[in-house]
């Protein structure tokens, strides 16, 4: 059985990046993979540094957040794609 390829989508400049499903722990690790410089502090949930805005699709989280998480924003220190996404990055 193959994995699923997830792809995240840079809402500024329109990259697409492939990920399959489970190849990183969080998606922050993905971003990092790819190059993408990103801000954090931790990587479980409770800075909230590295929050970013979802536009599009949905994520999981292993454990809720502690730090305060908008509507519409994710922290990729502690989630996962749940499908394709698309973030204000």
């Amino acid at each position: 059985m193959s994995a699923k390829t997830r792809v995240i989508t840079l809402s500024h400049t329109g990259q697409q990046l492939e990920c399959a499903e489970g190849e990183y722990a969080n998606l922050l690790s993905a971003l990092e993979a790819h190059q993408l410089p990103m801000e954090y502090q931790c990587r479980e949930g409770y800075c909230g540094s590295c929050r970013v805005r979802l536009r599009k699709g949905q994520v999981c989280y292993r454990n809720k957040p502690l730090a305060f998480v908008g509507q519409d924003e994710i922290l990729p220190c502690c989630c996962q794609p749940v499908g394709d996404i698309e973030l204000e990055l």
